[in-house]
């Protein structure tokens, strides 16, 4: 590998692998760096004691994820449907309600049919009429500019929970909400952690009425990590934590691994907005990038999978998603392979991802068998296989799949939020203002700091 590159790509994640496939492809001369021994950044496989390969994190393929697609496509992945036959389970109040899923999620319940689920009639009046007035103030936030949203001072001021509290909101109405801040795209935190606009942006920039889990691929999109990174093993190199990005006129010079310094024309920072400050920028970052980066923290999430020999859910016209009120579990999902072995997917998020993970491991075990029996019956606590993989143990990520803002975060900073400092550009999937928090994303911002350096470098335009 030559000391003097083009461009130096920080982070081998799925953005930081798209960014320097597309600068490596256009003949560009790239270093793609990664701390972690591993690549793949918020995309992690795991083999099961079976053989069977699961995705730790990231997993979901929505219907219009276009770049994402396109991946699975150059590398011959095969996707199939996420399985949403026969009835889910609403968990309320501890009672289960059963119910068919609402294929249009504007007119839904958090997936469900809301009259079918035999909820007081009113309660779910209410709680449609709070989501209609959600979604025309989601409607009027700019994706690219949230700050300029009607009335952004006020709503970036407002936590969710202040805002469901003037809503006067009942407590049916007031749960999708407590839902999207934890599960729902948005990254593991609660209600009372950031804004009102900061959710509004997040369903303005990945609406969840456009079906982001609408696919899931054979044997993991983690495949779609694995392949880039072979592509790119000439250029890649594991273990070298980047310690400080220095500027001079025509370059710079980036400090990774061993001490050992690389000049270069541009690079690209594809890793969690919280990681970016470990490193020693030289400029420093402008004082507006560091406030920005100081109040977007990390969500709280731990991705549980339970395998069975039986879909005994299946069986009894159940389609394997659940919602609602647990003390451990929000949300589970079916992502069986067509032919088995059969798996139900799960998630602890925000408050109740940081209580258990105090617990001892007999007592994590038991919680969360616990809540899966209370959704789907006794078969379901007891799987041949349970995994629960903390993320906020993962050093090189520390969290969710996203991070968040705090409240007045976005009307303070926001304005800097995509810009680059010098020739440094932004990468990562908290970088992209189309479906940031998920794959698309990340390959978004990506692509879109690829363009970038082109740019800079005197290629086509940005």
């Amino acid at each position: 590998m030559s000391d003097s590159i083009d461009v130096v790509v920080v982070g081998a994640g799925l953005s930081g692998l798209t960014c320097a496939d597309r600068l490596h492809r256009q003949g560009l001369t790239v270093r793609l760096l990664e701390a972690s021994q591993r690549w793949g950044g918020r995309l992690m496989g795991h083999t099961t004691a079976a053989g069977l390969r699961l995705d730790l994190g990231g997993q979901w393929v929505g219907a219009n994820h276009r770049h994402l697609l396109h991946l699975l496509d150059r590398f011959d992945l095969h996707r199939y449907p996420t399985y949403y036959d026969g009835e889910g389970v609403f968990r309320w109040q501890g009672q289960n309600h059963r119910g068919p899923v609402e294929h249009d999620f504007r007119s839904s319940l958090l997936f469900f049919q809301p009259h079918a689920l035999g909820l007081p009639s009113a309660e779910v009046e209410e709680t449609l009429a709070l989501q209609r007035v959600f979604q025309q103030l989601s409607d009027q936030v700019p994706a690219r500019t949230p700050w300029q949203a009607p009335d952004a001072e006020t709503l970036d001021h407002l936590t969710v929970a202040s805002w469901l509290q003037q809503q006067g909101a009942g407590e049916l109405a007031r749960y999708p909400f407590s839902w999207f801040t934890r599960v729902g795209g948005s990254g593991g935190f609660e209600p009372y952690e950031s804004s009102v606009l900061h959710l509004a942006w997040s369903q303005a920039a990945a609406p969840q009425h456009e079906t982001p889990e609408a696919w899931l691929v054979e044997d993991g999109t983690v495949q779609v990590a694995d392949h880039l990174a072979r592509e790119l093993k000439d250029v890649l190199q594991l273990r070298s934590p980047v310690g400080a990005i220095e500027q001079q006129r025509q370059g710079i010079r980036v400090l990774h691994g061993d001490s050992t310094w690389l000049s270069a024309s541009a690079a690209v920072v594809a890793i969690p907005p919280p990681l970016r400050q470990r490193i020693r920028f030289d400029p420093q970052l402008p004082a507006a990038w560091t406030g920005l980066l100081q109040r977007s923290p990390m969500g709280s999430m731990v991705k549980v999978l339970a395998l069975y020999d039986q879909p005994f859910w299946r069986q009894r016209g159940l389609n394997g998603h659940g919602v609602g009120i647990l003390p451990t579990l929000e949300a589970t999902v079916d992502s069986s392979p067509p032919d088995g072995p059969w798996l139900l997917t799960s998630f602890i998020a925000g408050a109740r991802a940081v209580a258990w993970q105090q617990l001892g491991e007999r007592e994590k075990r038991r919680a969360v068998l616990d809540d899966l029996e209370a959704w789907w019956g006794p078969e379901a606590a007891q799987p041949q296989e349970l995994i629960c993989h903390n993320w906020n143990e993962e050093s090189w990520s520390s969290g969710a799949f996203t991070s968040f803002v705090s409240p007045g975060a976005w009307i303070t900073y926001g304005a800097i939020w995509q810009q680059p400092h010098g020739r440094v550009f932004w990468a990562g999937t908290e970088a992209s203002s189309r479906w940031p928090g998920y794959c698309e994303g990340a390959v978004q911002a990506g692509l879109d700091a690829a363009d970038q350096v082109q740019h800079l470098l005197g290629g086509r335009p940005a």
